[in-house]
């Protein structure tokens, strides 16, 4: 009777565990997210485990209250108050008990380790801070306080109109001091990197490159205990078998799919597409700094000789318009009057002899081995770039590196013309500018055509400064023109974002960001 009963009292809690499989594209690059920029270790990390003073609603369009309950801004616009939490648990793991919940100390730890290089924790990034150098918070914060436990003030040297929302953004994760103590204190800094403590709606279990990542639900998650028990990301760069094991009941959700895929499912009754509007811009970052792709009719040859509209119909087959320049058309500062370059064999040939280089050159063109949203056919993408490039005289050897590798040698600036796309976090324009085009960010890596120009830098910096949208927007008019005039990308498409789900999946929104939010999802029966 015991034992009858005992199976009695288990059923119910069996019958409610439920685990989320996603097929995702890509390993993440580790899970401290501050060292890296790929926005797949964004939701491997950020994403899963952590949480910010603010966050971006999309829906909304607006920064909502997070690990801080409240803020203020001075009147000058230098000094921000932040009112934290006070019932936001650390995550508990085989190795750290928390000892107290999140306040001020752990907000100062999470902002000086980045911004002070004499930081015990400063130097434990090999590669640096990428953000935070390409946001050039080291000269723009003069200083970060604790005026109590729970309450952080952030000091700005100069005004700028996108630092709350830049806040939002995964590097700006809140991290636990007391973890980090402890590491350090043991001589185990690297574990930050490999077995992460967050506060987010999940808990990090396990990860094996290639393979997969495992997580549990953070039971007491301070926004709500997540609706799935346990999430596992299985690492499948194929987008084909991304799709064979969403069929087979293996994955519920699949990320980054074929634009082929989503209408091949349309019939199936078991599964379903979610999508939208990406605030994403595939791009090939030209190298300005290698010749002799620094010659700026080099440039626009490469960007005249390929057939775009071709290209966009051939690889996202439908799911995208063709870009003209870096800011997606749904910009509040979006450039239409600037048309981009039409698709002109001859007079890319003629730049290429106004540059001394009518009999062509060689050159190199980097990409990634698997798909992904910003470029779902990485193979066919190349060999059409390839043959436009031929065409005009330009002998193009195609690379296929893996995506880890590519990421960390193009931030080394090693890349010729790199198959590249960047994503917004909130909708400001300056989100793409400064990390792509700012000089600081030449020297943090995101800047993908090493171009560093004193004009578009003032630019990009007194968009920021001015908090009027008018003359923002007038400002970055003059920037679009500059980028576009320089040649500085050859853009290519902004895409619909796209996932696959199982038709059991509820509570599932695709980011036009590309952030991932698992926490609402619920598997039905």
């Amino acid at each position: 009777m015991r034992l009858l009963l005992a199976a009695l009292l288990c059923t119910p809690i069996l019958a409610q565990a439920a685990t989320l499989s996603v097929c995702t594209e890509a390993s993440p690059e580790g899970f401290d997210v501050v060292q890296y920029n790929s926005l797949t270790t964004t939701n491997a990390s950020a994403d899963m485990l952590m949480n910010r003073l603010v966050e971006f609603d999309a829906e909304q369009g607006k920064l909502l209250p997070s690990l801080a309950r409240s803020w203020s801004i001075s009147d000058d616009g230098l000094v921000y108050d932040f009112t934290l939490r006070d019932d936001v648990p650390f995550h508990h793991s085989a190795d750290f008990t928390p000892s107290r919940h999140l306040n001020a100390q752990d907000v100062l730890f999470s902002f000086q380790r980045m911004l002070d290089e004499q930081h015990p924790w400063h130097k434990v990034a090999a590669s640096g801070y990428p953000h935070a150098q390409s946001m050039q918070w080291p000269s723009l914060i003069a200083k970060v306080e604790a005026p109590d436990v729970h309450s952080v003030r952030i000091t700005l040297n100069r005004r700028d109109a996108t630092f709350l929302a830049t806040l939002s953004m995964g590097f700006a994760s809140i991290y636990s001091a007391e973890y980090a103590d402890k590491l350090m204190a043991a001589g185990t800094p690297q574990k930050l990197n490999s077995a992460p403590v967050g506060s987010g709606p999940f808990i990090f279990e396990r990860f094996q490159k290639d393979a997969v990542v495992r997580y549990r639900a953070n039971s007491e998650y301070f926004a709500g205990k997540p609706g799935v028990d346990r999430v596992i990301f299985a690492i499948t760069p194929d987008s084909n078998v991304r799709l064979q094991k969403l069929r087979r009941g293996e994955c519920q959700i699949a990320l980054s799919p074929k634009p082929q895929d989503v209408q091949t499912i349309a019939g199936d009754a078991k599964l379903k597409s979610a999508q939208t509007a990406a605030f994403m811009t595939a791009f090939v970052g030209i190298n300005s700094q290698h010749a002799p792709l620094d010659k700026p009719q080099v440039r626009q040859a490469i960007n005249l000789a390929f057939d775009k509209a071709s290209y966009v119909k051939a690889v996202f087959e439908g799911s995208a318009e063709p870009a003209n320049g870096p800011y997606p058309p749904n910009t509040w500062s979006y450039a239409s009057e600037l048309p981009g370059y039409a698709h002109d064999p001859d007079k890319a040939r003629a730049l290429l002899a106004e540059a001394g280089l009518k009999d062509g050159f060689k050159t190199t063109i980097w990409t990634r081995p698997s798909g992904s949203l910003l470029n779902p056919n990485p193979s066919l993408g190349a060999q059409l770039l390839q043959a436009d490039l031929a065409k005009v005289g330009i002998d193009a050897e195609i690379r296929v590196i893996e995506w880890g590798e590519l990421i960390r040698r193009a931030k080394a600036g090693e890349h010729d013309l790199l198959f590249m796309g960047w994503a917004g976090d909130n909708g400001d324009p300056d989100n793409f500018l400064t990390p792509q085009f700012a000089c600081a960010s030449v020297q943090s890596g995101l800047n993908f055509a090493r171009y560093c120009d004193e004009t578009l830098d003032k630019l990009i910096a007194d968009g920021k400064a001015s908090s009027d949208q008018a003359e923002r927007s007038r400002i970055y008019h003059q920037a679009q023109q500059i980028i576009q005039e320089q040649a500085l990308w050859l853009p290519l498409a902004h895409p619909t974002a796209f996932a696959l789900l199982s038709s059991k999946v509820e509570g599932y929104k695709v980011s036009p960001f590309g952030r991932q939010n698992f926490a609402t999802v619920q598997l039905a029966p």
